[in-house]
């Protein structure tokens, strides 16, 4: 065996509905590798019929996310080394999205989350409009997203009590973010901001923020700026006051 081939143990999720199971699998692999080629060494040895989703092996398309010793995490950035391999690494799907087999999980409810999302709008006619670097550097950062949904899978309002009827989620309130902080954007999006998206029932515990892997600072950054949109328009005394003097629903 060369110097840096070992073999380790894995116990990875296979099945679907209620045919669910924990499967143990020794597989050898190059200490350098990462989790995907582990479970891909699996694929083509032991089990050719396991489902995994997977695209760039390169931390940039979201497609990898699953949950790898109980932590989220996209399985191409998790380096076999950053693990006790001497110990089995368990790989599972992530939960909080209805599982359709082995390793992956339906996402499509968050496409229709985004759907309900009004675009972009720029301003009418033709005067030119100045941005500030600061501006574009502030939008800039939300845009860095790579739709892992991760910060979905660990959100407790979705992951613990199934509200994505309610609540859409901190991967949408950084794409919220993005348009309300546009300097050129017209739209109005602060109702549904309250209503529709739900951003009262995060509680800033900030998981979110912590599995991101482009650091994306969703807490601080994108939700509570969005809350204090909120309450400046609907919480505020003095909003609603003004609000019963001169607006008449």
């Amino acid at each position: 065996m060369a110097e840096d081939q070992i073999n380790i143990k894995m116990k990875i999720q296979r099945g679907s509905g209620e045919d669910i199971e924990m499967v143990d699998y020794d597989v050898t692999v190059d200490k350098r590798m990462v989790v995907l080629d582990a479970i891909h060494e699996v694929q083509a040895l032991y089990a050719p019929d396991l489902a995994v989703r997977w695209n760039c092996k390169a931390g940039k398309c979201g497609s990898c996310s699953g949950e790898v010793n109980g932590k989220p995490r996209l399985m191409c950035m998790s380096k076999l080394t950053d693990y006790n391999l001497k110990e089995t690494i368990t790989v599972k799907p992530m939960k909080a999205f209805p599982l359709l087999k082995d390793l992956v999980t339906d996402v499509s409810w968050n496409y229709e989350v985004n759907k309900n999302i009004k675009p972009y709008t720029h301003p009418e006619g033709d005067e030119y409009h100045k941005m500030f670097q600061e501006d574009v550097d502030r939008v800039q950062e939300f845009r860095k997203c790579i739709e892992c949904f991760l910060c979905q899978n660990v959100c407790h309002v979705l992951r613990s009590h199934n509200r994505n009827d309610a609540f859409a989620g901190p991967r949408f309130f950084v794409r919220l973010a993005s348009l309300e902080m546009h300097p050129l954007d017209t739209v109005d999006r602060v109702p549904e901001i309250r209503k529709d998206f739900g951003v009262g029932f995060c509680n800033i515990t900030k998981c979110c923020t912590e599995v991101c892997p482009e650091e994306i600072p969703i807490t601080d950054e994108a939700i509570i700026a969005l809350k204090e949109r909120v309450v400046d328009r609907y919480y505020d005394p003095v909003s609603m006051f003004v609000r019963k003097l001169f607006v008449r629903n």
